[in-house]
């Protein structure tokens, strides 16, 4: 069955909400059947829906990240990939739940003879800034991917994997293109836009972060196309507070429950545990997000060790936070912003004054969190926290506290740790004693679907392992 589908995804059907097998029987040259304000709400809850999840099915970044462990089941904190298929599972979702709707969405706005040009341009402005998104992870998650030749329905069902770097080049243009789309006064899809309710404003800020997460990505590869990409999203306006974040907002009742509330609540089970990893580098450091990241169930904190099965009485549980069904999806936020910022300065991307950059991340976090402005202070007052004298580096103290700041967000921090090297903390699972993967493995059906296009996408990675890096993730620069 999962070959099928994965054969279905190559081919660019079309799936309804419920994926269905009527949607087999769609025909993809005409996206009109389903509303483009309806597929836009549709693939954003999916999209937040399988970043944000802890279910192994679905992704295994916060084990990759080391803030959790799990308690029983130890196979994806030992870093197996293939037992579950976890690189086909992300790969197939992304491309079936997320790509294939947008695209469909973006063909219905095309076709539609009674939208005026301002609101089109607008509605595929955001369009494309979702699609941009999405394959920015799976360029961070694969390296080489599907994509010129991808999603063209039954033009061509053995895609080519196009060069990483080659994509994200694209992908800069994509957004210079959809920012100029996004005219401020235009309207766009309203209500139906979950994230920013219809704001092209906001779409703006967004598209200029992105833009500064991806030159930022790509600084140690290609310093003068990082400088010019950063000099860009910062003139162009990046998110200058926490009403800029995007985040999915969850509700208390299903089907719009985050999914993590699902796995931590509603299975009835206990599957996972804080890990010392995180315990360790946090907990020294009285940090005023420790009681609302962690659980008090132990006094002091006691992290379960990274990969191993731990009982789940005898360590620190999760903050209650994540166990509340409306806690809100983020995949890009203002405190990650202001760390990015810090970051472009230490790295000459841009001009500024790093540590105010700093400063001002740790303090939206703290804030962002329940915590004040004055718990902020006192907390980087401490010579463990501030700037000049955290780490032996600057990549080690934005390293650490990015690390803190993005906490349950496992798909940035595993990105980050690749980049900056720190927390330098990680360790190895003692029952598999594997390094921390540099990437996700691709899928076990593709060899068959696509054999020829794979076996060259494997070649060009250096094999398709999971030491094996993506453009951006240079060895020899700090790692």
């Amino acid at each position: 069955m999962k070959k099928i589908f994965l054969i279905a995804l190559l081919i660019g059907i079309t799936f309804s909400s419920c994926k269905d097998f009527e949607g087999w029987n769609v025909d993809d040259k005409k996206p009109s059947e389903v509303p483009s304000s309806y597929l836009l709400t549709s693939t954003q809850k999916d999209l937040f829906y399988r970043m944000s999840s802890p279910n192994v099915n679905y992704n295994i970044f916060k084990f990759f990240a080391q803030y959790w462990t799990e308690t029983q089941y130890t196979d994806e904190v030992n870093y197996d990939i293939r037992g579950r298929d976890i690189g086909g599972g992300l790969f197939l979702y992304l491309y079936r739940d997320v790509l294939i709707d947008l695209q469909a969405a973006k063909n219905t706005i095309i076709a539609d003879e009674f939208l005026n040009a301002s609101t089109k341009s607008a509605q595929l402005g955001v369009i494309e800034l979702m699609e941009v998104y999405t394959w920015s992870v799976l360029v961070d998650v694969y390296g080489d991917v599907p994509y010129a030749e991808a999603l063209k329905g039954v033009e061509n069902i053995t895609p080519a994997y196009d060069n990483d770097e080659d994509i994200y080049t694209d992908l800069f243009s994509r957004i210079d293109a959809a920012l100029v789309n996004l005219n401020a006064s235009a309207e766009s899809f309203g209500d139906a836009d979950i994230v920013y309710g219809g704001s092209t404003a906001n779409w703006k800020k967004f598209g200029n972060s992105l833009k500064l997460r991806m030159a930022v990505r790509i600084a140690d590869y290609d310093s003068a196309k990082a400088t010019t990409a950063a000099a860009s999203a910062v003139a162009g306006g990046v998110f200058t507070s926490s009403d800029d974040n995007f985040a999915f907002p969850f509700e208390t009742t299903q089907p719009n429950t985050n999914s993590i509330w699902i796995d931590l609540v509603e299975s009835g089970r206990d599957d996972f545990l804080v890990a010392d990893t995180f315990v360790n580098l946090i907990s020294p450091l009285n940090d005023p997000r420790a009681s609302t990241y962690l659980a008090d169930n132990k006094t002091p904190y006691i992290g379960a060790p990274y990969g191993v099965g731990s009982a789940f009485t005898d360590f620190t549980h999760i903050g209650d936070a994540w166990y509340q069904p409306d806690l809100e999806g983020m995949l890009l936020s203002y405190d990650e912003v202001q760390f990015l910022l810090a970051e472009a300065v230490e790295r000459g991307l841009i001009a500024g004054n790093a540590e105010t950059y700093y400063n001002e991340a740790v303090s939206a976090s703290i804030k962002y969190w329940g915590g004040s402005q004055a718990d902020a202070d006192t907390y980087l007052a401490q010579p463990t926290v501030a700037y000049t004298t955290a780490g032996s580096t600057w990549k080690e103290t934005i390293g650490n506290q990015k690390y803190i700041a993005l906490y349950g967000r496992g798909f940035e921090a595993w990105s980050s740790w690749r980049l900056l090297d720190y927390p330098n903390t990680f360790t190895r699972p003692s029952i598999s004693k594997e390094a921390v993967p540099r990437r996700y493995l691709y899928g076990n059906d593709d060899k068959d679907v696509n054999p020829d296009n794979y076996a060259a996408a494997s070649a060009a990675m250096g094999g398709d392992l999971k030491s094996s890096r993506v453009f951006w993730d240079i060895k020899g620069v700090g790692n």
